[in-house]
């Protein structure tokens, strides 16, 4: 897939880094199981592919680590087609049988039901997600796969955590891994430490067919937005903080918060004096 690769030195450079990234993600959230990679035997995961830069990116990566010997899991991609209006069925197969890619395409309507279900003027994005989850996760089943790998990044992961912070009055993000609900299935985000920016530049490098993701007409006034923009604007007036602001997400200290089933306050008591 990186055949086509640019040699200049500033794509190097950004290459590097974004691997580097991955495989520090997969190391710190142990993604892999050391007793399965001792032992020989391949975990198999299923890499969602949706026609975005940030899933583009995830796959090249892993395939790139794969290659490199760095990565011992078989990989599958698979795109779940949703019945949005104009969706270009070609592109995603074509780029996929072109550079040999293991895949499989499902077509599921499930935006016939987004349209029924929401509100005229409400956002199709909430539960556009959860149906296509639950088909994934089948799909991974299907197919014998360990994982479900998605393409969330790093400001994917801090806006995800203020939305949670302004809107549904919890400390909450996208954790870099997860057991789904049913515990069959492990989801995994191996762009976790990777910059939307660095994503972005490494598509349009590798000229990767972007698909828009706003084929449904759904996209515009979502709060998503509004914590994507409020955080640019504190990386302008402070660079560097989106790089602090990951790292305090690993970093908690439940004692200086207020979650009583975090900490146990009501036994917090001063030493007594034993003199």
């Amino acid at each position: 897939m990186l055949v086509d690769a640019p040699s200049s030195v500033s794509f190097n450079k950004l290459r590097k880094r974004l691997i580097r990234n991955v495989r520090q993600a997969v190391e710190d959230f142990a993604m892999v199981a050391h007793e399965a990679a001792e032992e020989g035997a391949k975990p198999r995961w299923l890499v969602a592919l949706s026609g975005g830069k940030d899933s583009y990116g995830l796959l090249a990566l892993l395939m790139d680590l794969q290659w490199r010997g760095l990565l011992p899991v078989d990989l599958i991609a698979c795109n779940l087609d949703q019945g949005q209006p104009n969706f270009p069925k070609h592109i995603l197969p074509d780029f996929l049988t072109k550079h040999g890619v293991p895949h499989r395409i499902e077509y599921r309507n499930t935006y016939s039901v987004v349209t029924e279900k929401v509100p005229e003027n409400a956002t199709y994005c909430a539960l556009c997600s959860r149906l296509r989850r639950g088909h994934l996760y089948r799909i991974a089943r299907e197919e014998g796969c360990q994982a479900l790998v998605l393409g969330h990044h790093r400001e994917d992961i801090l806006e995800t955590f203020f939305l949670n912070f302004f809107h549904g009055g919890r400390l909450a993000a996208m954790p870099p891994k997860l057991l789904n609900d049913e515990g069959d299935v492990m989801v995994l985000r191996p762009l976790a430490y990777c910059a939307e920016e660095d994503l972005a530049r490494f598509a349009e490098a590798l000229k990767f067919p972007i698909i828009p993701c706003d084929l449904c007409g759904s996209q515009d006034g979502l709060q998503r937005n509004a914590m994507k923009a409020m955080i640019a604007d504190i990386e302008r007036r402070m660079p560097g903080r989106k790089e602090t602001m990951i790292r305090a997400l690993a970093n908690t200290r439940p004692s200086h918060l207020l979650d009583r089933s975090l900490f146990d306050f009501a036994n917090l008591v001063p030493l007594t004096d034993k003199a």
